[in-house]
């Protein structure tokens, strides 16, 4: 095999291992990325926002499980993040409200991250697309770099001082979603890249790394149950985000969740009812203030149920709550039973009477017919139990109970876990923070074997 040293070997080229391999290249340090796809990007191709909340405070109320540290980082980082991609010639728009929590740009992602690449290439470094990473190298404990897999099929070794995990989590592959998300995780939708299958997880602990909690949960959205997510431009048109202001409705016919605290929540919460499956029934109102208005300032409004309707999804429209007794018995829902809810949450919603489960923020009845109804399922789009990292993307040993880091390894993006547990305050921007951090490391310090 070749041999040959740089500073920061990256394996993955998604939003983390694309800043931290263009950080690397910028300020003069050698690189090298590998990306197993035939094109960089990962599922941050798919997004358009960075964004967290402006206050380590919000992000504590919002986050009270995740890793404060981690979580001051992030907050601190954003900034600096944002900076640097205006500093590449990136277009990133004023702020604007997110989730009603958070603060954050509107980004042309596709050119950071293409941006990003080309001045990795155009310093002189590589980027090797369509390559995988067999395994790490490791020498008394310490990792120095990784045995990759060209597309020739012939091997190459690339020795490195640092070497970062950036492969995009495990929600691609469904038995690891089983093992560490939840035993119905297997048969979820995937609004994501289908190559982020867990290699930085099995590579990570292949050298020790501890690994987060498994019921940290994951960062996805209610999708309409049975429709194909082959196509990634369906994973923002058909997301459900209006669940905020709607009802959502189990197998059994009973609300089960607090949907005003978000549709990235409650699709946590649906994945594990009975079948994973639900009923999201929203009024006139919430059609004509949600479903087909815009989500986010600066994003043009579509009329989602009509998209979902379009791509095949089982969806109706009930003139009054009286033909909710009429609901097809194939669709497996008890219509009476739910056309009693929706009646019992008009009549308590907004007066002193307290709906079950409560409703903290959306406190208006739905009483204004017609009804729009969809089926509606969760699909994950990165999960948040990852290997665990210090702020300044070392990987922690798991020997040392997430203590002490393994020397040579960093992580980042949704490779890195504990920063979120069952909540979430954005990903491009952890992704950016922490592989900024992981470049800063590589360029800064010199990694120690174990015993030394």
């Amino acid at each position: 095999m070749d041999a040959e040293a740089v500073d920061l070997l990256v394996i993955g080229g998604g939003m983390a291992g694309l800043s931290a391999a263009a950080r690397v290249a910028t300020e003069g340090g050698s690189v090298i990325l590998v990306e197993k796809a035939e094109r960089t990007g990962g599922s941050a191709r798919f997004a358009g926002f960075v964004w967290t909340t402006p206050t380590i405070e919000e992000m504590r109320q919002v986050n009270p499980d995740g890793d404060p540290e981690l979580a001051t980082a992030l907050v601190g980082g954003f900034a600096d993040g944002v900076a640097w991609i205006r500093s590449l010639g990136v277009e990133c728009r004023p702020p604007v409200p997110v989730l009603g929590f958070g603060r954050g740009h509107q980004v042309d992602t596709n050119h950071y991250l293409d941006t990003c690449e080309r001045l990795i290439r155009d310093r002189g470094q590589e980027v090797l697309t369509a390559t995988g990473t067999r395994s790490l190298v490791t020498e008394n404990g310490l990792v120095k770099g990784a045995d990759c897999l060209l597309p020739d099929g012939s091997s190459r070794r690339i020795e490195a001082t640092w070497t970062l995990l950036a492969t995009g989590g495990f929600q691609g592959d469904p038995g690891l979603r089983a093992e560490h998300v939840h035993r119905g995780a297997a048969d979820i939708g995937l609004r994501a890249n289908p190559h982020s299958r867990g290699d930085g997880l099995g590579l990570g602990r292949s050298a020790g790394a501890a690994f987060g909690k498994k019921d940290a949960g994951f960062y996805g959205h209610l999708m309409p149950a049975g429709v194909s997510l082959a196509d990634p431009a369906r994973f923002v048109d058909l997301a459900l985000y209006y669940s905020e202001h709607a009802l959502l409705f189990d197998t059994t016919g009973e609300r089960f969740v607090d949907e005003t605290v978000g549709d990235h929540l409650t699709a946590m919460a649906l994945l594990e009812r009975p079948e994973a499956r639900g009923l999201l029934v929203a009024d006139a109102r919430v059609h004509r203030e949600w479903i087909s208005a815009s989500y986010v300032e600066g994003i043009p409004g579509v009329d989602k149920f009509q998209l979902c309707h379009r791509a095949g999804a089982r969806s109706a429209v009930a003139v009054s709550l009286e033909d909710f007794a009429s609901m097809p018995e194939e669709w497996g829902y008890p219509g009476v039973t739910i056309r009693d809810r929706i009646e019992e949450f008009n009549s308590t919603v907004g007066t002193d009477g307290a709906t079950t489960p409560g409703r903290l923020l959306d406190h208006r009845p739905l009483d204004e017919p017609p009804y729009y109804v969809v089926e509606a399922a969760p699909a994950i789009t990165f999960t948040f139990g990852g290997l665990l990292i210090d702020p300044g993307a070392h990987v922690l040993s798991a020997g040392s109970g997430g203590r002490g880091p393994v020397p040579g390894l960093l992580a980042a993006g949704a490779d890195a876990g504990g920063l979120y547990r069952r909540a979430y305050a954005g990903g491009l921007a952890p992704a950016r923070v922490f592989g900024l951090a992981a470049a800063r490391t590589a360029l800064t310090e010199t990694p120690t074997a174990v015993g030394r």
